[in-house]
């Protein structure tokens, strides 16, 4: 199946004079035909573990925009109902092999955002070891940060020229990041990129009244 699938192991060195952890490196690749298949599988097996403790189950992220280069890793959107009783929810995915992160607990909150900071609470589980690199995010139905990721995948598929210049930008902060082995600086810096897409989604959603679509899985 393809969660299974085997992650590369490849290595870099910068210099000359020693290798980086592949884990430190952003690899930006060109779209590949296989995520939304990719998606699909992971998407019915997550299903059918929560089955109607999932409000929506949909594919986030680049690699849900068709012909945009993205990391090659599937994001995955879990809606729940609240945070309160997760137990059952946590217990589900953790049965499919997810690792929980508890040090993630929060999603960035764009400067001068009006919302209260629980707006942007969230859980957080990634792949098993050796398995196809997936991060699971899970969010609460109807708050800020759970219509984001949808918002923000339907703008990209809707406006291809910012697309285009997000992935630009997404390839140029990789390079840097790689040669300069800052530790977080692609994801310090992709954060306020993505709040300048956002507030132009925000615009076209509130002009063309959008409304998320039926959940994806």
């Amino acid at each position: 199946m393809s969660v299974r699938q085997s992650r590369r192991g490849d290595a870099c060195g910068r210099g000359g004079s020693r290798a980086v952890s592949d884990d430190r490196l952003v690899h930006i690749v060109d779209y590949q035909e296989r995520w939304p298949r990719e998606f699909a599988d992971i998407g019915a097996q997550v299903r059918n573990a929560l089955g109607d403790l999932a409000i929506r189950i949909d594919h986030i992220g680049s690699t849900a925009v068709p012909d945009l280069a993205a990391k090659d890793i599937i994001d995955v959107q879990v809606s729940v109902a609240a945070f309160a009783g997760f137990g059952p929810v946590a217990a589900a995915l953790e049965g499919l092999g997810y690792v929980r992160r508890d040090d993630v607990r929060h999603d960035h909150l764009p400067p001068g955002a009006p919302h209260a900071a629980s707006e942007y609470e969230k859980r957080y589980f990634r792949e098993p070891e050796d398995a196809r690199r997936t991060h699971i995010h899970v969010r609460a139905d109807g708050r800020v940060n759970q219509r984001y990721a949808i918002l923000f995948r339907d703008y990209l598929r809707e406006h291809r020229a910012a697309a285009l210049a997000y992935e630009e930008t997404k390839r140029f902060m990789a390079r840097w990041h790689n040669e300069q082995d800052k530790g977080a600086l692609f994801y310090e810096i992709k954060a306020p990129v993505a709040d300048i897409v956002t507030s132009a989604a925000e615009e076209w959603a509130a002009r063309v009244a959008w409304q998320p679509g039926t959940s994806d899985a």
